[in-house]
């Protein structure tokens, strides 16, 4: 280890590694053991950015894990399930998805039918950034690249359900932030039977009751539609455009220009196509008066109320103006958000009347998002910013261990044990203070 790192902090890469380690399948890398057994696509995007400085090989393996599960028409799925898992040790399982079903799907996996934000181009731009021999890695850049094209092209086409270049959400679970109180009015909107699912199916933290049954109802409805297309824009009633999946989306793009030029292919495609993403940005969700990114209803047209920590989702973008970095810090800082936290960054706006500081994704701090918000304000050159970040996420694993997230008050770990992602991106964040980043 590099004697950039103190005692303590050499102590909390070797614990960070560890769990990783302890998570690994042998193809895999599950999110916290008996609780998510399978492998979720973004979570292992953020794993392969801390086994980059841990086990490099192993971080390859991992984004072409996720990738075999991808769908031919270039969708890749949220969850890979891993056969050797009994079939009803997680729900929603297989046997809800019944992905087979549809012609796109892969046969030899089984996987979910929708997907999560995009950032496995972004990861594999890291990778090889990251890696210690440049001409192995440009070979597995070759093999993976078509994929993460066809990826970008799948939500270019059937994902633009606005119709004005931003990629929209047909399920809450497609956010990452599965009931982020900005899909509270979308989701009241879709009034249908709600369908009964077997006792004690519901993962822990889950949200409860009708809610629930209508995210049971939007995958049964695009399943049994045959997970087509035309059924997420003619008649699926779930449509949102989100800043944090748009702003990983932008930046997914601007990755894969990088790659693009890497593997000796045309990179102009991609940055035009950033261009037309950052100014949709900034003309369909961003809100002049708040100063800030709001998600919004495809289906009304209009902006849902809730403000989160997905807001921050666009600052991944170098390219943003300075007027938007400026809202999105000032809102940051305020005691809607940081100024009032101690344990920053909440997930929700905690002057809003649905925060709640132990309810999942509405108000405690993840370590993923705080990672989001660290690497975008240090792009943007606010280095105050970004070391407050830095330093309150290793404060909460160091209190509480690697927990799945954490009450943004005292710091108290809640959810799921050893959870991947908080391992991986601490051991991000230690090598960015390692190599003087």
């Amino acid at each position: 280890m590099s004697p950039r790192l103190t005692g303590d902090e050499t102590v909390l890469w070797q614990a960070a590694a560890r769990v990783l380690d302890a998570n690994w399948t042998g193809s895999a890398t599950v999110p916290s053991p008996g609780l998510y057994p399978h492998q979720w696509s973004w979570d292992s995007a953020f794993v392969c950015l801390g086994l980059a400085r841990h086990r490099y090989e192993r971080a390859e393996a991992e984004l072409a894990s996720v990738l075999r599960g991808q769908w031919s028409n270039g969708m890749v799925p949220h969850i890979v399930f891993n056969g050797k898992v009994a079939r009803h040790a997680y729900f929603p399982g297989p046997e809800l998805w019944r992905s087979r079903g549809s012609p796109a799907a892969p046969k030899d996996v089984e996987t979910s039918g929708i997907t999560l934000p995009p950032i496995q181009a972004l990861a594999a731009l890291r990778l090889h950034a990251a890696s210690p021999d440049a001409e192995r890695s440009r070979a597995f850049l070759r093999v993976i690249f078509p994929r993460l094209a066809a990826q970008q092209r799948y939500l270019a086409t059937a994902r633009d359900l606005g119709g004005a270049g931003l990629v929209s959400i047909c399920h809450p679970w497609e956010s990452g932030m599965d009931n982020s109180p900005a899909w509270d009015r979308p989701l009241a909107a879709v009034r249908l039977p709600p369908l009964r699912y077997a006792p004690g199916a519901r993962p822990l933290s889950a949200p409860t009751g009708v809610d629930y049954d209508r995210y049971v109802w939007l995958v049964t409805a695009f399943r049994d539609a045959g997970y087509v297309d035309g059924h997420l824009r003619d008649e699926h009633p779930f449509a949102v455009e989100d800043p944090l999946v748009n702003g990983m989306y932008l930046a997914s793009l601007q990755a894969l220009s990088e790659l693009a030029e890497v593997v000796g292919e045309d990179a102009l495609p991609y940055r035009e196509e950033a261009v037309r993403v950052r100014e949709a940005l900034l003309e369909r969700l961003w809100d002049p008066d708040q100063r800030c990114f709001r998600a919004l209803d495809v289906r009304t047209g209009k902006a849902v109320p809730a403000v989160t920590v997905a807001a921050f989702g666009p600052l991944l973008d170098p390219g943003l103006p300075a007027h938007a970095v400026r809202g999105l810090a000032d809102l940051l800082l305020s005691s809607r958000f940081a100024g009032s936290a101690g344990y920053p960054v909440p997930t929700c706006d905690i002057q809003a009347a649905a925060f709640d500081r132990a309810a999942f994704w509405r108000g405690p701090a993840w370590i993923s998002t705080n990672w989001i918000v660290w690497a975008g304000v240090r792009q943007h050159g606010l280095g105050a910013v970004a070391d407050l970040i830095h330093g309150s996420t290793l404060r909460l694993v160091r209190q509480s261990g690697f927990r799945e997230f954490f009450d943004p008050f005292d710091g108290t770990g809640r959810g799921g044990h050893d959870f991947s992602w908080s391992a991986a991106l601490v051991l991000d964040l230690l090598a960015a203070r390692r190599e003087g980043r």
